[in-house]
């Protein structure tokens, strides 16, 4: 009985401290899903191209979370080695979910803070694509790290709008990114480029190969 026990609570902490990084090809269940939202009828995007990815994370609060995430095979392997470093790191990612449980709407899945990669779009006010719509794009934690850009009349626009606060980098909250962090690091080392060092535009959150 004392065996049986020890076993028990050997095979408990185990199952607490396992982690889940998997890479996929996207399965009939998963693309269902992205129909008529992230994968778009005029989608140029193959699906043989995609893939599925399931990786754990922390949250801010030191919870741990397997989340979801759609990206092109060529960067792939490369999201999985960083996101394997920023749990090592306990690096907090609040949340992970397909862009899909938001119906592909940007806004909405930037204001629940959700870090997503894959959707078939152009870049806002442009007919041009987004590397989103690639897959070769990731945005981190959105809501604390906005797209921000000065208008010619001056004033300025936030995205999401309820991140207005957080377009001030000279403060501290959880989840900032900023330029020489563990998470820009590691996005460098692999090849991306930071959307907070553009010149005509700040988007903190995107990282792009």
């Amino acid at each position: 009985m004392k065996r049986f026990i020890t076993y028990l609570l050997w095979f408990t902490v185990l199952t607490a401290n396992a982690q889940t990084f998997t890479i996929d090809t996207i399965s009939d269940a998963v693309f269902q899903r992205m129909q008529g939202k992230s994968y778009k009828e005029n989608c140029t995007v193959t699906r043989s191209e995609l893939r599925y990815l399931r990786l754990s994370h922390y949250t801010v609060d030191g919870k741990t979370k397997v989340g979801e995430l759609i990206c092109n095979k060529l960067i792939a392997s490369d999201l999985k080695e960083i996101f394997q470093e920023l749990y090592k790191h306990r690096y907090p990612i609040e949340r992970m979910q397909l862009i899909d449980d938001y119906d592909a709407d940007d806004e909405r899945s930037m204001q629940a803070n959700n870090t997503s990669c894959f959707n078939f779009r152009t870049i806002a006010g442009s007919k041009k694509l987004s590397k989103h719509s690639l897959g070769m794009a990731i945005d981190i934690n959105p809501l604390y790290n906005p797209y921000v850009k000065r208008r010619k009349d001056g004033t300025l626009f936030v995205q999401p709008a309820s991140a207005r606060k957080y377009a001030d980098r000279s403060k501290q909250w959880p989840y900032k990114i900023e330029k020489g962090d563990f998470c820009y690091r590691l996005f460098i080392k692999h090849g991306f480029k930071w959307g907070g060092s553009w010149a005509s535009s700040k988007d903190y959150q995107h990282f792009e190969r």
